[in-house]
């Protein structure tokens, strides 16, 4: 009972990374944005919330510095991919490359790699604040689609940009702010990988988060719900790892290691054989759009 008591206590926390990383894919994809840089987000938003962490800040300021920095590099992708139209499949790659790069430079030279700090911690049922929040942000990402006039003109963007510029909206403006909003949540799930969850920076603290985020998305047929119910799922397998170990079961390592990519496969094969309805893949997701090519 014990085993199985900490288990569900901690599957929520383990779950929040993935819920916000796919409710900001979400808002970029429905634009019609591929987006395959959120491990490079996350790791933008996990570098800022342990360096300002390390500095004295606040763990609240030090996420919602995490939220900035993932919208920065998302500004980057939004130029690469809706601006300059480079290929959506490698602007994403390049962010994670750069991201990468770029966050374990930072992180040696002000020395924040495996220094830990206090970070956030519970305020109820043993839980932190984002694990409440998550659902609430869930709950607005799909007012937001479902419900408002930006929204409408997010999916109307998504499905046929050149209807949707024939519409009098805004396709390039409506792709830039879905990206900067997803990337911005992005940045808020990997900055609580650091400030909630490991309460320190290592090189590759992510993880395979982001990839594995990227899979939910397709799972839930992007829609919202649907990929929460999946992120407790992953959540679930996660929070098991160190459950297992502590315990002492004779389950080899490696195994436990990859058992969440094997579940990623799993579901992205499941998800190949369901059928569509109204929240499935934006029919124009990955395409530019030129004004002088209107359909």
């Amino acid at each position: 009972m014990e085993f199985l008591a900490n288990w569900i206590i901690n599957i929520p926390g383990f779950a929040v990374p993935f819920a916000l990383a796919a409710l900001g894919l979400i808002f970029s994809e429905r634009a019609g944005v591929l987006n395959l840089g959120a491990e490079g987000f996350m790791l933008a938003g996990a570098l800022a919330g342990a360096g300002l962490s390390l500095t004295g800040a606040e763990p609240l300021v030090a996420l919602a510095g995490a939220t900035v920095s993932g919208a920065a590099m998302g500004l980057l992708f939004a130029a690469l991919a809706v601006s300059l139209r480079v290929n959506h499949v490698i602007s994403g790659l390049a962010i994670v490359f750069f991201a990468q790069a770029l966050t374990s430079y930072i992180a040696t030279q002000q020395g924040w790699t495996n220094r830990s700090f206090a970070g956030l911690g519970p305020i109820a049922l043993r839980q932190d604040l984002l694990v409440f929040v998550t659902p609430v942000l869930c709950l607005g990402t799909v007012w937001v689609l479902g419900a408002t006039r930006f929204g409408l003109s997010l999916r109307s963007v998504g499905e046929n940009p050149g209807a949707a510029d024939a519409a009098g909206i805004d396709v390039t403006a409506t792709r830039l702010a879905a990206v900067v909003i997803g990337a911005a949540l992005m940045g808020l799930a990997g900055g609580y990988l650091t400030v909630a969850v490991s309460k320190v920076w290592v090189d590759g603290v992510v993880g395979g988060r982001g990839w594995i985020a990227i899979a939910l998305v397709i799972f839930a047929r992007w829609h919202p719900w649907r990929a929460l119910a999946g992120a407790v799922l992953f959540g679930c397998i996660e929070a098991l790892i160190p459950r297992v170990n502590a315990a002492g079961f004779a389950v080899p390592q490696y195994f436990l290691q990859m058992s969440p990519y094997l579940a990623t496969l799993a579901v992205m094969a499941w998800s190949a054989k369901r059928g569509s309805d109204i929240w499935s893949q934006p029919a124009a997701l990955g395409r530019h759009h030129i004004r002088e090519e209107r359909d």
